[in-house]
Order: structure tokens, then C-alpha cells, then sequence
């Protein structure tokens, strides 16, 4: 039981870092020191996109599944979690890079409207 509930823990951790990566820019709108610990995790989300890793996080649930007398799954936690809903016919490559290309895009449009209103602030 203990295990399971570590697992279901890891899956709500893993679901509020891609909320981050994705949207954490908007966060440093509010809070400037957000932006120290918001890029890396852009960086290390679309390198997972981008390269076709899996996150460390995916193995490690499956892991704490197996333990718990459950089944794991194959593939990434944006396949087996997201992307069955949103593409019934599982993750492709052009779909991982749409991802990637889209955090990318989200968070530089953000910094771009930051650093354009830092300026605006100075003049």
C-alpha cells in the first residue's frame, strides 16, 4: 500500500513539474527569483523532448508499481498519462517534438514579454 501511494505521489509530482516547465514562466511575472530554478527545468523538459529520453522519474514509478504488486507501463509519463487521451495512438517522434517546440515557445514568448516590461520600467 505504502508503495502504491508513493508511486500515485511520484505521478502528481512528475504532472506539477510538466505544469512547471510548461508554465512557470508566468510565475517569474510575479516572482523574479522563480526564473532560478523555472529555467533549468525548461531546459531539462525539452531536452527530454527534443533527445527522446525518458525521464528518470518515469523508470523509478514503475519501480515503486512493481513493488507494489502492480503493473508499470512502457514508454514515457506523457504517453502513458497524456497523450493516451489526447493521441489514442501513443507518442510519435513529430508529436515529442510539437511538445518540445511548443514549451520552447510558451516560455520564450513569456521571458520575451518580461524582459521587454523590465525595460519599459527603466526608461
Amino acid at each position: 500500500m505504502l508503495y502504491r501511494i508513493a508511486a500515485d505521489a511520484l505521478v502528481a509530482f512528475h504532472f506539477g513539474f510538466i505544469c512547471f516547465v510548461i508554465l512557470g514562466g508566468l510565475l517569474a511575472i510575479r516572482w523574479n527569483w522563480v526564473i532560478l530554478f523555472h529555467l533549468p527545468a525548461v531546459i531539462w523538459g525539452m531536452l527530454i523532448e527534443f533527445c527522446g529520453w525518458i525521464c528518470p522519474l518515469t523508470p523509478w514509478e514503475n519501480q515503486l508499481r512493481a513493488t507494489a504488486g502492480q503493473s508499470g507501463y512502457e514508454g514515457g509519463f506523457i504517453e502513458h498519462y497524456l497523450l493516451a487521451v489526447m493521441y489514442p495512438e501513443g507518442l510519435t517522434r513529430n508529436v515529442q517534438i510539437a511538445i518540445g517546440v511548443f514549451v520552447l515557445v510558451v516560455n520564450v514568448s513569456v521571458y520575451v514579454w518580461l524582459i521587454k516590461k523590465r525595460f519599459e520600467t527603466i526608461e
